[in-house]
């Protein structure tokens, strides 16, 4: 059988229930990215299966899981600050 261009690039698939998807790195998707992806699968479930279907959900989901721990931290960070907490 021959190669597709995926392939011919390096890339591998995953066998996924009954579907070849493409491999992701895998990557920690913290609390945050998991709670995107319950959000995503249950409200914008194009998208949702756009990301999966391409690829390109774990990298997502671990970004916005990043993006959402630094904006946690500063919150909490200015919070104490504002409240005069040193610990």
């Amino acid at each position: 059988m021959e190669k597709t261009l995926f392939e011919q690039m390096g890339g591998t698939y995953t066998r996924t229930g009954d579907y070849y998807l493409p491999a992701e790195k895998e990557r920690h998707i913290g609390v945050w990215g998991q709670r995107h992806a319950r959000y995503l699968k249950l409200n914008i479930k194009v998208l949702y299966m756009n990301l999966l279907t391409s690829g390109k959900l774990n990298e997502y989901l671990a970004r916005v899981d990043a993006l959402a721990k630094d904006m946690f931290f500063r919150l909490v960070a200015e919070y104490a600050d504002r409240q005069g907490v040193n610990d």
